[in-house]
């Protein structure tokens, strides 16, 4: 066979995998850790989530720590003490933060209930 009578054939291909959902306000999840050194600070923090989700969420500053401020979903609150849960927070937090973090964290909270009750009528 002859280099005239071969031809050449190449063939390109994609693989796409799309994942779509609901874009949330503001681009957060349940928490934000804002480093003393991170790109922004507490009050810019704010005013953005403010600006997004108005009522949604509480900035608290810390103070000792690397850790400067933490944006919590005030709903959080209505599962478990709060001061509870900025301690639990901070605890894990700081095992893997730095000064200049800034961390966004979803967070889950399951309760567990057992109550007896009598039956005696």
């Amino acid at each position: 066979m002859s280099s005239k009578n071969k031809k050449s054939f190449s063939s390109k291909k994609a693989n796409l995998q799309i994942h779509f959902s609901e874009f949330d306000l503001p681009p957060m999840q349940d928490l934000l850790l804002i480093g003393r050194r991170a790109p922004i600070g507490p009050e810019a923090a704010r005013r953005m989530i403010e600006a997004l989700a108005p009522g949604q969420y509480e900035v608290i500053l810390i103070e000792n720590s690397d850790i400067e401020a933490i944006a919590v979903r005030t709903s959080l609150f209505n599962w478990m003490p709060r001061d509870t849960l900025i301690k639990t927070i901070l605890e894990e937090g700081m095992k893997f933060t730095s000064t200049q973090s800034l961390i966004k964290a979803k967070l889950e909270i399951s309760v567990s209930v057992f109550k007896e009750v009598d039956i005696n009528v």
